[in-house]
């Protein structure tokens, strides 16, 4: 996408500067506005051409079955699938009798910017109709950052060379038709009206419609109303029906003049609220838009993300693509969490329906720990949605047999809806990355209210699975058997050493959590033989290791079992979980995802840095990045060992994901995960940070083709920045008292007179590490051949290059 030429490189924007249908689709994902709540996705004002419709709401899903040739105790009875509800950002026009359609008539130019620091989407064209009559488009869209219910278009038709009628229907339309898409376990299950009417009213320029999901039974309510400013002789209309209400404005125009209409829509929906009840919502949010109106949301807007940036910020000098992209990522990441207050945080957002708009473990792991450091009120949102579905979870435990609670692999409301166990309920480590996106919450921001109210009842439950799940041997050692780890070409694995490292720190700081509070661990039914036992698994807890190839196994035996052929796989047959089955991928080393380098990132401290070079070495030769969150893992461990170049092209990968459709998905939606990904490619990665013990640390080093990068983090109500080039670091202190911290394991200070500083020593890598055939990172380099345009080139091991 951004190398189509359509697409400029700009700093604080993403601009298409023409119309290119056959990216229709990937475009609507990439200009969606969302606040979390909402989630419109960049279809056209005028409703079609379309890719994808969509209009989300967070939370609102219909159950679908979920088939099986055979029946089977423990597995779940129904599936759930966001659905699209009513949309209202149709804005219809007819020229002369004729629908304003750009794959008719001539288009003259047509430009669209989503612009991170106004967080708003224009467009501006020029088209003549086929009658020979040419109008100018302008129209601005939002979805409110401040008011959770509200988005609100302007939409201005100017006549250019003659006298032309326009008609412009601004409408509400449900159950729109949706594209069938199949053959691809990442891509939702259609579901054709699902929405059934309950109430459809017009009143003046007020639209409403009140619909009601079959199965799961969700009231949803959209209001629209208008401001019609025009010449002379404009006239309104209004009426309805069950699926549309609509507003019909006609005008007469002269060349010069124009018709701008202003609608705000306001959405809301309820499980349990009566159906006056959310009409009357949705009609009070409209009340509140008005109060300060367009120009009002467009300013807190602004506001807003004023705020955000000043404490968010990544500047990148020597790529400008990567300095778009991190931007980009953190403006989409932001929108995911920013007003979901009580709901989780979708792997893809509210851009696309794609994994049926269901959360994941990759929240937890990726986009909580990016928000945790910049927009931290967002998390202790997210955790408590967590929270709120544990009665599930205990529920969940119980019928699989075990003690506390087993969060679901994927979901909407909290029950666990994946068909396949091997990959879901196996996948046990989701509690330990709750855990441990509690513990990293908790140290960062101080929230002692979050921890006593949340985090120690879900530390604790979670801790409870593992001592329950686990066992020790006749030596004293405590085993996880028969888990799934992030690999999904790895399942039922003994000892696989992400979940145990992770289960490790899960038992250690539900204990602490404990002591910290003793009357509420009580009240919970801890007691000191409890605890006891949580320190005595955690520190007895096994980690495979293969003392003839010096290197962890990524669980027990996983090195002893046949390497997947990689020479003999042809490129077009990956990703390989749609080519091959899951028998064979089982039983071979072959790495879907990073699994142990993964485990290296997170739990760092529970290897030498010998260790963690020969095993990242190791497992880059098996690792062939099927999955969309690999990459970003594989930057931070390859910058840790002094890989900086191969870290760069990692980088290069996680940040162009979406931007440049490297996984050919991304018209389903954005990858939120991988998103935050680039974040943490570079903070973690090129920065060097790392949150220990309620302390930060730094490391900083920098590829040769970056001059520098600043960053700022908020941590334990302080905000630091932090300015590095290839020879020192700087520490400002922005707000708060003085930090203490570590940079290359020197002990530095922080303070608001003087910053902290630290030189960078030089890097002593080993050879770099070598892919399976083929599945090498593309070769960043940056060029200036398209005016400021990156291009990746085939990296030069491996016989394969590059497969993006």
């Amino acid at each position: 996408m951004i190398t189509h030429p359509a697409y400029a490189v700009d700093p604080w924007c993403l601009r298409e500067c023409e119309l290119d249908l056959d990216v229709l689709a990937q475009s609507e994902s990439l200009f969606t506005l969302s606040n979390g709540h909402i989630g419109w996705r960049g279809n056209l004002d005028e409703g079609e051409p379309h890719g994808l419709p969509g209009t989300y709401l967070n939370g609102v899903f219909e159950f679908r079955p979920l088939p099986y040739a055979e029946a089977g105790y423990g597995n779940p009875e129904s599936g759930q699938t966001i659905i699209n509800v009513t949309n209202g950002k149709v804005m219809r026009l007819l020229v002369d009798g004729e629908p304003l359609d750009l794959r008719y008539g001539r288009l003259h130019n047509h430009e669209r910017l989503l612009d991170f620091r106004a967080g708003v989407l224009s467009r501006t064209a020029q088209w003549t109709a086929p009658s020979g009559r040419t109008v100018k488009i302008r129209s601005t869209r939002l979805v409110s950052l401040t008011q959770r219910a509200i988005a609100a278009i302007s939409y201005e038709v100017e006549a250019v060379d003659a006298e032309i009628q326009v008609v412009l229907q601004s409408e509400l339309v449900a159950n729109e038709q949706l594209p069938q898409c199949e053959g691809d376990p990442r891509v939702a299950a259609a579901l054709d009206s699902v929405l059934q009417p309950e109430e459809d009213n017009v009143l003046g320029n007020r639209l409403r419609l009140v619909h009601r999901t079959a199965r799961s039974g969700l009231r949803v309510a959209v209001a629209a109303d208008h401001l019609v400013a025009g010449p002379h002789g404009t006239t309104t209309s209004v009426e309805s029906s069950p699926d549309v209400s609509r507003l019909t404005v006609t005008s007469l125009l002269r060349p010069g003049e124009s018709l701008l209409v202003r609608k705000t829509v306001a959405h809301g929906w309820s499980g349990v609220r009566s159906l006056p009840a959310v009409h009357d919502q949705v009609d009070a949010a409209l009340a509140g838009a008005a109060e300060i109106g367009w120009e009002g949301l467009l300013a807190e807007q602004r506001q807003y993300l004023d705020e955000f940036w000043a404490r968010a910020d990544v500047v990148v000098e020597g790529d400008a693509e990567i300095q778009q992209a991190v931007r980009f990522a953190l403006f989409h990441v932001l929108q995911a969490g920013a007003r979901a207050e009580g709901r989780a945080i979708p792997a893809k957002g509210l851009t696309g329906s794609g994994y049926d708009g269901h959360s994941f473990w990759d929240t937890e792991m990726y986009v909580l720990p990016m928000l945790t450091y910049t927009a931290p009120h967002t998390v202790g949102a997210a955790l408590r949605w967590r929270h709120s579905t544990l009665p599930a979870a205990l529920e969940r435990a119980g019928q699989l047999g075990m003690a506390g609670a087993a969060f679901p692999w994927r979901t909407i409301n909290g029950e666990e809806c994946s068909a396949y166990w091997p990959a879901s309920t196996a996948a046990f480590h989701i509690n330990a990355d709750i855990a441990d996106a509690v513990q990293r919450y908790t140290s960062a921001t101080g929230d002692l209210v979050f921890e006593r109210e949340v985090g120690l009842e879900l530390l604790v439950h979670t801790a409870r699975l593992w001592r329950s799940l686990g066992h020790h041997d006749r030596r004293g050692m405590f085993h996880l058997d028969g888990v799934t780890g992030p690999d999904e070409y790895s399942a039922l694995a003994d000892d696989n050493i992400f979940t145990n490292v992770m289960a490790q720190q899960n038992l250690r700081a539900a204990a602490e959590a404990a002591a910290r509070h003793p009357d509420l661990a009580a009240s919970l039914g801890v007691d000191d033989e409890e605890t006891t036992a949580w320190r005595d698994a955690a520190d007895r807890i096994a980690l495979p290791f293969n003392e003839e190839l010096g290197v962890h196994e990524q669980s027990r035996g996983f090195t002893g079992h046949q390497v997947w052929d990689f020479a003999g796989t042809a490129q077009d047959r990956y990703p390989l979980l749609l080519h091959f089955p899951y028998f064979d991928l089982y039983r071979k080393q072959v790495v879907k995802q990073a699994d142990l380098v993964l485990a290296m990132q997170r739990r760092g401290d529970a290897f030498t840095a010998e260790q963690k070079a020969r095993n990242f070495a190791y497992y880059e030769a098996l690792t062939v990045r099927d999955s969309s969150l690999s990459a970003s893992s594989q930057a931070v461990l390859a910058a840790e060992t002094g890989q900086l170049r191969l870290a760069y092209d990692y980088l290069g990968e996680a940040a162009m994901m979406d931007l440049a459709d490297l996984e050919h998905n991304t018209q389903d939606g954005m990858h939120i995960a991988s998103l935050a990904g680039t974040w943490i490619a570079l903070v973690a990665g090129f920065g060097g940070m790392r949150h220990d013990a309620d302390a930060l640390t730094f490391a900083p080093r920098l590829p040769a083709q970056l001059s520098r990068l600043v960053f700022a983090v908020q941590f334990q109500q302080r905000s630091v920045q932090v300015d590095i080039t290839h020879q020192e670091a700087v520490y400002t202190l922005l707000e708060g008292t003085e930090l203490k911290f570590h940079h290359h394991g020197t002990p530095l200070t922080a303070t608001k007179d003087t910053p902290g500083r630290g030189q960078i020593p030089e890097a002593s890598p080993g050879p770099e590490p070598s892919q399976p055939w083929g599945r090498s990172p593309a070769r960043r380099s940056w060029v200036t051949d398209r005016g400021d345009a990156a291009v990746a080139t085939p990296a030069a091991a491996g016989p394969g290059g590059g497969d993006t």
